[in-house]
Parts: C-alpha cells; sequence; structure tokens
C-alpha cells in the first residue's frame, strides 16, 4: 500500500502541475487576443504621415496592425518566460501539498503493516491532519479499539473454556484410573464410578453445548423466525426447576401478560430458561424469585426475571455477562457451565433486542430484556 501511495504523489503532481500549465497557456492565448483586440481601437491618423512602432516606420494607414502585431509579440516573449517558471512552481507545490496530504496516510499504512496479534495496542497516532484523512485516521484507531477487545475477550474465553473442560477430564480420568487400580472393586463400586463419570460427561457436554450455542448465535441470521410469545416459555420454564424450588423453599411470584414477539422458538425458550435457572440457582434459601412479561412500550415486549441472593456490586454486573462467570462465586464452586447469561446476551442480540442486568438493594440481581414486536 505504502507503494501505491508513492506512485499516487507524483501522479497527482504530475496532474496538478498539467492543470497549471493548461491554465496558463489559456490565459496566455486570451491575453494574446485582447492585446490584439485593445490595438485595432488606435485612433486614426491623418492619411500621408507616418509614425515610428518600435524599431519600425510605418504608414499611418497600418498603425493599427503594427501596434497590435508589436504588442502581440510582447505578449508572447514575456509568456515564454513566464509560462516554464509558472509550471516549475506550480509543480513544487503540488508536489509539497501533495506530501503533506498524503503524510498522514502513510502513518496509518505503516501502523497496519506493524500490527499483529500482540501489537493490537498501537495506534497511528496521527496529529495535524484534517477533513477526510482525520477521520480515515480515527475510524483506523476505532477499528483497532474494537479489535482489541474482541481478541482481548476471544483470549479469555479460551483460556477459561480450556479450564472448564478440563476439570470434568480431570475427574473422569481419576474416577476410572482410582477404580482400575483397585483390584477388590466389587459392583458398588463400579456403580459409583458410573454415576461420577455419567455427571462429569453431562457437564461436559453442557459446556460444549453451549459453546456452540454461542459461536452459532453471535454474528449470525436466525434460521427460523416465526410468530412467538415469552409469556408462553414461564410455565414450563418454572416446571423445570420446580423441585430446587421446593427444595429452597423459594416463593415465585409470575405476572406473565402477552408478550409477543418474533424469533427462534428454541432460541428464546432458551433464554427464559436461562434466566429462570439462574434465578433459582443463585438464590438463597427461603428466597424469592419474581417473573414478568408484557408489553413495554410502542414496537417492544419485556421480559423481567428479579430474584434474591448474594449481593452484587455494581461494578461486578457487566462481568456477569461474560462466559464462565458466575459473580463472587468460584466457577467451581457451584452448579452449571457459567454460560447462562452469556447464552442470553448472544441469543437477545440476535434477535435485535437488549438485555442488561442491576443488583437488587440487599442482595440478588434484576435482569431485563427487551425484544422488538
Amino acid at each position: 500500500m505504502r507503494r501505491a501511495l508513492s506512485g499516487l504523489r507524483p501522479r497527482l503532481t504530475l496532474l496538478a502541475t498539467g492543470l497549471v500549465a493548461l491554465v496558463s497557456v489559456a490565459l496566455l492565448w486570451l491575453g494574446w487576443l485582447l492585446v490584439g483586440g485593445v490595438a485595432r481601437s488606435v485612433p486614426a491618423l491623418p492619411p500621408g504621415s507616418t509614425v515610428r512602432v518600435g524599431d519600425r516606420v510605418v504608414p499611418a494607414e497600418q498603425l493599427a496592425e503594427a501596434v497590435g502585431d508589436s504588442a502581440r509579440r510582447d505578449v508572447l516573449e514575456a509568456g515564454l518566460v513566464a509560462f516554464p517558471l509558472a509550471v516549475l512552481a506550480a509543480a513544487l507545490v503540488s508536489w509539497w501539498l501533495v506530501g503533506r496530504v498524503l503524510g498522514p496516510l502513510h502513518e496509518v499504512t505503516a501502523t497496519a503493516r506493524r500490527l499483529g496479534v500482540e501489537s493490537l495496542d498501537t495506534r497511528t497516532g496521527v496529529a495535524g491532519a484534517r477533513g477526510e484523512v482525520a477521520e480515515l485516521a480515527a475510524g483506523f484507531d476505532a477499528m483497532l479499539d474494537r479489535l482489541q477487545v474482541a481478541f482481548d475477550a476471544q483470549r479469555r474465553f479460551v483460556a477459561n473454556a480450556s479450564h472448564e473442560l478440563r476439570t470434568p477430564l480431570a475427574v473422569l480420568r481419576t474416577e476410572v484410573d482410582v477404580t482400575l487400580a483397585d483390584p477388590d472393586a466389587d459392583a458398588a463400586e463400579l456403580r459409583r464410578m458410573g454415576a461420577v463419570v455419567r455427571d462429569a460427561t453431562r457437564r461436559a457436554d453442557d459446556l460444549i453445548e453451549g459453546l456452540l450455542l454461542i459461536a452459532r448465535t453471535e454474528g449470525t441470521q436466525l434460521g427460523t423466525v416465526v410468530p412467538v410469545d415469552l409469556a408462553g416459555f414461564v410455565g414450563p420454564a418454572l416446571a423445570a426447576v420446580d423441585t430446587q424450588v421446593s427444595e429452597r423453599g423459594l416463593r415465585v411470584t409470575v405476572h406473565a401478560t402477552p408478550a409477543p414477539t418474533r424469533g427462534d422458538v428454541a432460541l428464546l425458550e432458551r433464554v427464559v430458561g436461562n434466566l429462570v435457572e439462574n434465578a433459582v440457582r443463585h438464590n438463597l434459601p427461603g428466597g424469592w424469585v419474581e417473573l414478568a412479561t408484557g408489553a413495554a412500550g410502542p414496537g417492544s415486549i419485556v421480559l423481567r426475571v428479579a430474584s434474591s441472593g448474594p449481593v452484587v456490586m455494581p461494578e461486578q454486573v457487566p462481568e456477569l455477562f461474560e462466559p464462565f462467570r458466575r459473580g463472587r462465586v468460584q466457577r467451581t464452586a457451584a452448579p452449571g457451565t457459567g454460560l447462562g447469561l452469556s447464552i442470553v446476551r448472544a441469543v437477545v442480540t440476535a434477535h435485535g433486542g437488549t438485555v442488561a442486568a442491576e443488583p437488587v438493594p440487599g442482595g440478588g440481581l434484576v435482569v431485563t430484556v427487551h425484544l422488538p414486536t
């Protein structure tokens, strides 16, 4: 690209110089015509007299023609001196100006050449640019900001995913090795090992399914879009966690009014299910859960899930939507994959909606989802 910019400078200089040369020729020709016209308006002298024009003596009848020829000759002589000087000045000034204009572009190109995965914090540092060049540099820096954020998030995601997948695999390997090393292992021990292996494989399967769902949803078009009412998903979502609600003695309040939208049925059902599951799983014994669906103004519907639970600091709320984040709870200290709210955000964004969360005073969380009708 730098070679292209280097070739652009002489081309622009030649173009500007050529334009100045054409304008100079046109002005010289126009001056030549005007001088000839002015010479024809010389007053007439009495016939038979003579007049000296320059180094010639001409009859009075030829005065106008002689004056015109002399004036045109003077214009041409002056033009032959001024023309190359004007063209040379135009070339020098054009070369300097084009270099000033293209200088920031060279800096942007140099920055692009230096970029790598480990050097995304590099910026153009263009100073003094104006107009479109400044907009280009600013847009390039903004793009680098977004790329850096995306690469950092991807790096964290890969590291966390590797850690999360390593845990169930380590459990599987340990259980199998211990059982095989015990020559007196009976049927009960084998059944116990089988239950542990089943739970570990289910956890790994849930984790992989969640990762694939996020990868499929983020940045892709929805496959099947049909009319959906979010209120219809509340009942099945509560039924799926009914046992946990009873064991913890949670008080559940539901205000479900019609919330029609359009989207993928399975994905939107997953959104409601994940929010309800999170509200129950991260709740306190004897706590409460509130669910509400309905219209939220022209062209929008809302799903709101609030629950009691541990205290969440406001600065921790954005982290909850990152993969494998569970607030102040350690990843290995709670069940689940840590992908619930990440999946919710990915699905809601794919449907053109928004999701936000805010802490409840005294402990707990409120998650609000807005979707277009």
